[in-house]
């Protein structure tokens, strides 16, 4: 795999999904050495199961060991430091890593505990901690999902879990994004793997998950980002840390070479009760945002392209639009308003299988100034 790509796959079974990407990436080859000690840090920010939407899959890890105890990689550890306010241990339990360490025989490293290291991260001298410092490799596990503060939360500010509490504090008095780029040019991101399964619309500890039931991996994490950017429907300009971080030699914002492995028409066709793409019980938000949506057979990662632009839009501007069609029903029939490809057929639609966030924001204020 190049720094330029960027692998993506769609599923309902993130350990296959998980093993089939770091296959396709040829994670092996680029890790090397079989006695390196390989980190994995997923964001485990508060003690709230992933289908909320804030905290990665424990499946994904487990995929991803799987895959390296296949080829002869046993120096593996997961790390990870809650926010302050909340427990790391209470957070590795409620979110499924107690109980897969235990199964696999891997190290849990709560970083809250950790010993510190002041490291001059080019300008900004960051506390980082010990065990972060001591990896040869870094598989970062970030969940795509937005932010209050940043709008968006992904590969660069994962790794804020691996600094003190007291950094943590000192980071917000910051403003987030400039510490957040100075950090990541010192902490290492050697692979990642995005958690896509249902990352929050909004907020980092959950409530408001938006179903893509997808994962996508990079090597390069600014360019990671701005393409998370993308498909949440905003421009990287709008989120100053990945800028800052591609100044300051951390990555590149691209664009990237995006490399589907398989296609969301054919992965996430919805055949029993268990492929349900998107769930509207669990969040006010996307329930109300739904209302302006005519659904019919969607993939989830096209739908949750649209919710994310609704989502950028007022109130009186959704009002203005109309229900918005979408989903494979509509294949053949004619309308006026459509997303994805699918609705090709309409008088106006946005296409692509799926669209990005952006896609289909573009799309839609083009409709508004009609």
């Amino acid at each position: 795999m190049e720094k330029n790509e960027i692998l993506l796959i769609y599923g309902y079974d993130p350990v296959k999904m998980a093993e089939k990407i770091a296959e396709a990436a040829g994670l092996s080859d680029l890790i090397g050495d079989r006695k390196k000690r390989i980190g994995l840090k997923p964001n485990l920010v508060v003690s709230r199961p992933a289908l909320e939407g804030a905290t990665t899959h424990p499946e994904i890890a487990h995929g991803i060991i799987n895959y390296l105890k296949k080829n002869g990689f046993d120096n593996i550890v997961i790390l990870e430091g809650s926010w302050v306010g909340d427990s790391t241990a209470k957070a590795f339990s409620a979110c499924g890593y107690t109980s897969l360490a235990k199964k696999l025989g891997i190290e849990l490293i709560d970083t809250q505990k950790d010993e510190y290291q002041t490291i001059d991260c080019k300008g900004l001298d960051i506390e980082i901690c010990q065990s972060a410092l001591d990896l040869d490799f870094m598989i970062n596990l970030p969940v795509f999902k937005g932010h209050c503060q940043t709008l968006l939360t992904c590969a660069l500010k994962n790794n804020k879990g691996l600094i003190s509490n007291n950094e943590k504090r000192r980071f917000h008095s910051l403003g987030l994004d400039k510490p957040i780029a100075h950090l990541n040019t010192a902490i290492r991101s050697d692979f990642i793997i995005v958690d896509g399964i249902c990352g929050d619309l909004d907020f980092e500890e959950g409530g408001n998950p938006v179903f893509g039931h997808r994962l996508f991996a990079a090597r390069d994490p600014v360019l990671c980002d701005a393409w998370a950017a993308d498909l949440m429907g905003y421009d990287a300009i709008e989120i100053p840390y990945i800028s800052l971080a591609e100044k300051l030699g951390v990555g590149s914002k691209g664009p990237p070479v995006v490399i589907e492995l398989n296609k969301c028409s054919d992965a996430l066709l919805r055949d029993d009760d268990n492929h349900v793409p998107y769930s509207l019980k669990s969040s006010r938000k996307v329930k109300l945002l739904s209302g302006f949506i005519h659904e019919e057979g969607a993939c989830s990662a096209c739908y949750s392209s649209l919710v994310f632009a609704l989502s950028r839009l007022g109130r009186t501007e959704r009002e203005d639009l109309g229900r918005i069609s979408i989903g494979q029903e509509f294949r053949g029939v004619k309308d006026r308003l459509g997303v994805g490809q699918c609705t090709e057929e309409f008088d106006h639609f946005c296409p692509g299988c799926p669209p990005t966030g952006m896609d289909v924001l573009t799309f839609l204020r083009e409709e508004l100034s009609r």
